[in-house]
């Protein structure tokens, strides 16, 4: 099995107030899905409300974020598939419920992890 992030800024979601709860409905069926066939692992939105901090190796604490990243926002899901058509297929369902396009993104192996 491999493990997959699929995720949106927080730009991407375009949708009005009246089409939010639907959104919210729509996107906790598919994570209940995700969850009945055993492939969910984590997924939630970014805290916009809290800033972003770097942490050093001396435990140094700065805000911000490296300067040459994108600003992290929106929502994100992982989930744990047999193939990258399985993943396809779970981030176009979230596409589908959060009314936008989703980035998909295979995390390495790591056999010593």
């Amino acid at each position: 099995m491999t493990r997959y992030l699929i995720s949106f800024p927080s730009a991407a979601m375009d949708v009005s107030e009246e089409e939010i709860s639907d959104v919210a409905r729509d996107a906790h069926a598919v994570i209940h899905e995700a969850r009945a066939a055993g492939v969910y692992i984590f997924g939630g939105g970014v805290n916009e409300d809290v800033a972003p901090v770097m942490v050093a190796g001396d435990g140094t604490v700065t805000e911000g974020t490296y300067p040459q990243s994108r600003e992290l926002n929106g929502g994100f899901t992982i989930i744990d598939v047999p193939s990258r058509e399985a993943a396809l297929e779970w981030a176009a369902k979230i596409a589908v419920a959060c009314r936008c396009t989703q980035e998909l993104r295979e995390f390495q192996y790591d056999p010593l992890a």
